[in-house]
């Protein structure tokens, strides 16, 4: 038991590759990491769950969700800043549990953000095919839905079944054209990411611009409409059970953590990236919906383009936005994409690097300064999910597992503040035990309300994950063969 449980020497971490080894080259600085935090950030939450949340649970209080989800997020992004300054490799939350809570835990947390990343950026390249072929659509461009569209899907009452098609194209052509690009190297998909982000920001600012003078202040009140005697039906419950669907607006900043070792300066870095894209999105979040719910009453939100509403309210004239909104949409998914499958060669890099997988998953290619291998597995494993897997079936396990990363993270800082006093650190969470603690809580919270087959999958996951590390990662690690 104390093997499983054996820690990593802190300053054993900071070795990032083999002697003689080629290295990821860093050139990534604070601006670049805000734009990724951004990028992986801002995609089709802020442009569809905004008018859902204001319509079913908050009205013209959805601000007020969103500072709260803020908060939320950002109980977690100082702890992950904290930590990210103290262990500035790569690997993120992974390569914090190894030293807090030793290799056994660190493997459960790194087989779960592997779901979280996969899955989660899979789930993003089916909701891009999506908007894709809506947008395409618009120009009189029509394709088959046997190429448009998963073969397998899942429902409630219907179960598993064949819906007829045969491969979702767009989809994976989107996961292959991503792959290529961070296997090009780093510096490529920045600048990508930077042109896809600007396209998102001039978005959002063209329709606040446009909004303000259509604003109707007596759509703002009442700001907190009276409960229905639902709970979460308006209100402050209401208030409360919006920020919980906004919360998963923000996800994504967590990406940032595990680029430390492409960043020249992590220790300073990487807390202004996971922050400083949290307050940039915070305040798009928070300027965006109150236009949105001062031009239309917050009650014809509940549609899938409530943007378009919008803009419908504020004249013919803005008909030719909506073209506009939905380039931008299909550009946040792209990034969204694309900071995932980054994250994820990021974290096969680090668990290999532990021996916890083949060191193939390691290797950094001499001439592009990229984990070609690990790219390369990222990219056919989305490739195949996207293609034949819907939304509902992939993103069944995304929420279960950010939650239980953000916990363990937030423990994280409490555990080293205790075990590891005297290292320093160049940003520390403030108030420790009780923000870290918060956070642990509001994170626990989260997960006690999503269902039961929700809480079965992640345990499903999770074994599947411990029967990998028995047969494979426990003969072969290197923390072990050095003790031995």
């Amino acid at each position: 038991m104390k093997e499983l449980f054996r820690r990593k020497p802190i300053r054993a971490s900071f070795i990032e590759t083999e002697e003689g080894q080629p290295s990821l080259k860093r050139h990534l600085n604070s601006f670049h990491l805000i734009t990724i935090g951004i990028g992986a950030i801002i995609g089709a939450g802020i442009f569809v769950i905004t008018g859902q949340a204001a319509a079913l649970y908050a009205g013209p209080s959805i601000v007020l969700s969103f500072i709260i989800a803020a908060i939320i997020c950002t109980l977690a992004g100082l702890c992950y800043a904290e930590l990210a300054a103290m262990i500035p490799v790569a690997g993120g939350s992974y390569s914090y549990s190894y030293v807090a809570f030793g290799e056994l835990p660190a493997w459960i947390v790194g087989w779960s953000v592997i779901a979280q990343y996969i899955i989660s950026a899979s789930t993003v390249a089916v909701g891009w095919s999506g908007y894709f072929v809506s947008l395409i659509g618009d120009f009189g461009v029509r394709f088959s839905k046997a190429f448009v569209q998963a073969p397998i899907s899942h429902g409630v009452e219907t179960g598993w079944h064949l819906t007829g098609s045969l491969l979702n194209i767009p989809a994976m052509v989107l996961v292959l054209f991503l792959g290529i690009l961070i296997s090009i190297g780093m510096r490529a998909a920045t600048y990508f990411n930077n042109v896809m982000v600007v396209i998102k920001l001039l978005t959002v600012l063209l329709f606040v611009l446009f909004g303000i003078p259509y604003i109707q202040s007596e759509n703002w009140l009442p700001f907190i409409p009276e409960n229905t005697g639902v709970f979460g039906e308006f209100g402050w419950s209401g208030v409360l059970r919006a920020a919980g669907l906004l919360f998963f607006a923000y996800l994504g900043f967590d990406t940032v953590s595990t680029l430390a070792q492409d960043t020249v300066n992590p220790q300073r870095d990487i807390p202004r990236g996971i922050l400083g894209s949290l307050f940039f999105c915070t305040i798009a979040y928070i300027i965006t919906s109150l236009v949105l719910v001062g031009v239309v009453h917050y009650s014809q939100l509940d549609v899938p383009d409530p943007m378009a509403v919008a803009l419908q309210a504020m004249g013919q004239k803005f008909f030719w936005f909506k073209f506009i909104v939905k380039i931008a949409i299909v550009a946040g998914l792209t990034t969204v994409s694309m900071v995932q499958m980054l994250g994820q060669t990021r974290m096969f890099m680090a668990i290999s690097k532990d021996g916890l997988l083949p060191r193939q998953f390691g290797k950094i290619h001499p001439v592009t300064k990229t984990p070609l291998f690990a790219s390369g597995v990222t990219t056919f494993i989305m490739m195949l999910l996207a293609g034949t897997m819907s939304i509902d079936v992939l993103a069944q396990l995304v929420s279960m597992t950010t939650l239980f990363i953000f916990s363990i993270v937030c423990l994280g800082v409490w555990v080293l503040r205790h075990t590891h006093p005297e290292f320093h650190r160049s940003f520390k969470v403030p108030l420790v035990p009780w923000v870290p603690g918060i956070g642990i809580v509001v994170c626990v919270a989260q997960m006690g309300m999503l269902p039961l087959t929700t809480w079965i999958q992640l345990i499903v996951w999770l074994a599947l994950g411990i029967a990998i590390y028995f047969l494979y990662g426990m003969k072969n690690s290197q923390l072990r063969k050095q003790k031995h």
